[in-house]
């Protein structure tokens, strides 16, 4: 049985009462930790992700899915992790961006807009002896790479 998927259809069952929420990753990893990141439209809190780590594990002991000892870890991703899902993308309009483009690329931004096939982030475009102008750009999905949210700490 793949633990993985398992504990994927566990957490899906656990947040379909919690619309607020979303599945960002499950990863088992070959130390026994297994991590579950999810997120939500304004974050996830503590208590949802103690509710969601009291449902997946009681079912994961019930069930005697993993039989080694294991380290359940549910928690929200951290800010330098890269975002995954396009409700990701649309929590973080207006903040700045870091986008890394399948050409090699690398891209800053604020951005502006998200649909189904890409994001709109308004660039600062300097070229020397210029006055730097702030252009609009369309990025589609299957271009980016990575994309990273910037802290300012300014």
């Amino acid at each position: 049985m793949n633990i993985e998927k398992r504990v994927t259809e566990l957490v899906e069952e656990k947040i379909a009462e919690m619309p607020h929420l979303f599945l960002v990753d499950v990863k088992m990893q070959p130390n026994g930790k297994l991590i579950i990141l999810v997120d939500g439209d304004n974050g996830a809190g503590i208590a949802d992700c103690a509710a969601i780590s009291r449902h997946v594990g009681f079912h994961l002991e019930e069930e005697n899915v993993i039989e080694n000892a294991y380290n359940l870890e549910v928690s929200s991703p951290g800010i330098d992790t890269p975002l995954k899902l396009k409700r990701q993308y649309a929590k973080n309009i207006g903040r700045n961006l870091s986008i890394k483009t399948d050409d090699g690329a690398k891209r800053e931004g604020t951005l502006l807009a998200v649909n189904e096939d890409a994001i709109q982030v308004a660039e600062t475009i300097k070229e020397k002896g210029k006055k730097a102008e702030i252009v609009e750009n369309t990025i589609p999905f299957d271009k980016i790479t990575e994309t990273k949210v910037l802290i300012s700490f300014k």
